[in-house]
């Protein structure tokens, strides 16, 4: 079969791809037109390198130039990378038509239907994300933790510190959790007060002790 035949089916992979799934789900108009334009592109220098004496090798060095684009613009995240570098896969597949066109179809196909039920919101709905600034100097890990699951109203699942400020008062963390799951019972990790009974504060030297 003639190459067209896959030049034709990436078109269909890519609008699928960027309309029926990226689209819907996270409204980026500006990253839409960035994925059909990437795609279109590699399609066509892919497609070039296939018809000379240059030869894939060249074709898989330009997907590895390629690879290392960012958009300085705004900020990626890893889905929309993810997003990016499947709209590239699907313009080599079908620009350098190393394989037949059921083979190439199949591969298409294929990194549509991953990155479509991937990125799925009923793929692990609850778990979360985020970046956080806590208004206080928190250097105890399970106490910092009982802290974002009161905030967030979840389950934390991993806590790490990018930043420990002492002088300012803050602690920039990174946390991963569960929305809505219930928290973990953290009463064995944090430190608690010893209570006091009435001879123990009637004792001077005790009082002497603490201070």
């Amino acid at each position: 079969m003639s190459p067209t035949v896959l030049y034709a089916v990436d078109l269909v992979a890519i609008l699928v791809l960027t309309f029926a799934v990226y689209l819907p789900r996270h409204r980026r108009r500006d990253l839409a037109v960035a994925y059909l334009g990437v795609n279109v592109g590699v399609l066509a220098v892919a497609a070039t390198l296939a018809t000379s004496t240059v030869g894939a090798g060249v074709g898989l060095g330009l997907f590895g130039v390629l690879s290392i684009i960012r958009l300085r613009s705004a900020e990626l995240s890893q889905t929309e990378v993810a997003y990016y570098f499947a709209a590239l896969a699907l313009g080599l597949i079908g620009g350098l038509a190393a394989t037949t066109v059921a083979v190439g179809a199949a591969l298409m196909g294929l990194v549509v239907v991953v990155l479509a039920v991937a990125d799925s919101p009923r793929v692990l709905p609850r778990y979360r994300q985020q970046t956080i600034v806590v208004d206080r100097a928190i250097t105890d890990e399970a106490a910092l933790a009982a802290h974002l699951e009161h905030l967030l109203g979840g389950r934390v699942r991993r806590v790490s510190v990018q930043r420990l400020d002492l002088v300012n008062d803050t602690t920039t963390v990174d946390v991963r959790y569960e929305a809505g799951a219930r928290p973990a019972r953290r009463d064995d990790h944090v430190p608690q007060p010893t209570p006091l009974d009435d001879a123990d504060a009637a004792d001077p030297r005790w009082a002497t002790a603490q201070r």
